[in-house]
Formats: structure tokens, sequence, C-alpha cells
């Protein structure tokens, strides 16, 4: 049986290795995004470029999107030159972008009203969980979609679970996110410990990442802490965009969630510091700077 045919809008740190897991598994992918030079790797094995979202669309039976804010994902798939303008009927839409469940919602419902499919699905495991293709994928949308989306998702994630109608894959990327800011200061406070103490940081994670705290951020991100790498796996520009979003739907339900304030205001800071660029392991320079 024919494979389907994708387009990939957005190939960043993540967006890129996913679309190498894609064209290894023999699909034939298009992707597009802004900054050409960044999809050029791709292209030379064996990704066809288009020059605009319209010409993406064009020919495509899954259209995946995963780019930065949520102005750019509007502006992806509403604006008159965005994917349902140039979209058809059949065709299915997937949303990897952290946005806001409300703007996954009206997608799914422009989507549903033009015959088209739509799922949000965000995703946790950093640029390591791209590479390695297990990432975490959240899933929002029908449940029949979800399904048929399996093969295709199962390329580059490990743990792919359906949240719900349309807007729980992101309302779950926010848990996600919750978690990850109080494990990141936790992580941070940890490393500040063990210098200030005098113990050797490397040797204290042998104990600690294997006993009753281990995290993801202590395993992968603290030895980059230790050796002053604040390379990005993910920006701290973007988790600053998750943490309001989640922040503001907080808000909506009435919830006071004081840990994630203060992770907000922390990263904030970083962001004004112009830190934006960097990756979110570069919280501990509030630390031991």
């Amino acid at each position: 049986m024919q494979k389907e045919k994708i387009s990939f809008i957005g190939t960043g740190v993540m967006g890129s290795s996913i679309v190498k897991h894609l064209l290894n598994a023999s699909y034939e992918v298009t992707v597009y995004t802004r900054t050409k030079s960044k999809a050029e790797p791709l292209v030379e094995l064996g990704a066809k470029w288009a020059e605009t979202v319209a010409e993406a669309v064009r020919g495509a039976d899954i259209i995946f999107t995963m780019i930065g804010m949520p102005t750019d994902v509007e502006e992806v798939y509403l604006s008159e030159n965005g994917i349902f303008a140039n979209g058809y009927a059949s065709q299915i839409v997937v949303d990897m972008t952290t946005s806001s469940p409300e703007l996954a919602i009206a997608i799914a419902k422009k989507a549903e009203s033009l015959h088209m499919h739509s799922l949000d699905a965000p995703v946790s495991g950093g640029d390591i969980g791209a590479q390695n293709g297990t990432l975490s994928i959240m899933c929002g949308g029908r449940e029949e979609l979800f399904d048929r989306m399996m093969p295709i998702l199962s390329v580059f994630g490990k743990q792919i679970v359906y949240q719900g109608e349309a807007g729980a894959g992101q309302h779950a990327k926010m848990c996600n996110q919750i978690t990850v800011a109080g494990n990141m200061i936790g992580v941070c406070e940890a490393l500040a410990y063990a210098m200030k103490s005098g113990l050797d940081p490397e040797t204290m994670l042998k104990s600690v990442a294997s006993g009753a705290a281990s995290s993801w951020n202590l395993s992968a991100l603290a030895p980059r802490m230790i050796k002053a790498d604040y390379e990005p796996g993910f920006y701290v520009k973007h988790f600053v965009k998750d943490l309001n979003i989640a922040l503001k739907e907080a808000e909506r339900l009435q919830l006071e969630l004081p840990g994630l304030k203060l992770a907000r205001t922390m990263y904030t800071d970083l962001l004004e510091k112009g830190y934006g660029e960097k990756g979110t392991q570069v919280l501990i320079k509030q630390y031991i700077e």
C-alpha cells in the first residue's frame, strides 16, 4: 500500500529530527520553514522543498506543523496564505506546536467546517527524544483519527497517548510544562547545594539521578549545567511562552499555582537578560552567578 505524502512545516531543533525519522521510514516528505538554510540538510537527505506554506499544502495527505508561538500557528493555519485557505477536504493537519488549548479547538472547528481532520499533538522529550525517536506525544481530537495516525506517530514517538477531544493534547502538555518548571528549579537548587557543600556534582548525580529524585531534567540537563553547556534542546523563549499559556489557563480555571508563577518569574528574568536563545538548563545561572 502506498504511504501517505507528508508535508512538515517548521524544521527547527526538534522538527528536523522528526523529518529525518519520517524519511528513514520511506515517507515522501515536503518541508517548509521560514529560514530555508535550516531545511537544506533535510533536502540533501531526500526531502522536497516548498517555497511557501501554500505550496507545502498542495498534494499532501498529512500536514504536520511544529512552529514557535501561538501567533505563528494562527498565521500558518488561518491567514489567507495559510493551510486552511489552500487545503482541501480529507487532508489531515497535526499541530505539534505547544500552543493554547483554545487555539487547538479553533483549528479543529475550522478543519471540520472544511471537511478536513485535525489533531493537536504536542510533544515532550526535547532534542534528545526527537533525535532518538522516543518522544512522548499527547493527542487531542477525534479518537478514530488518533488511531489512524498511530503508525506514523510511532515512527518518532514512543509514548503516544490519546488525551481526549480537541485541546486535550495541549492541556496535557501544560501539565508536562508545569511539572518540568518545578523540577528544573529543584535540579538547579540541588546542584547549587552540591557545589556550595563541597561535593563533586557529577559524583552526586550518580546517586541522586538513579534514586527517588530521578527525572529527565536531572539525567539529561544537569550534566549540561555542570559543563556550562547552554545550547538549546528547548529554547528559553519558547518555555516562557508555554508558562504564560499555562498560567493563563490556570487563571481561567481559578487555580492558584505558586510554583508555576515562581518559575515564570525566573525564566522571564533570563529572557530579559538575553538568554532567550539558550536552552532551559541556563536556569542554573540564577544560582551560580
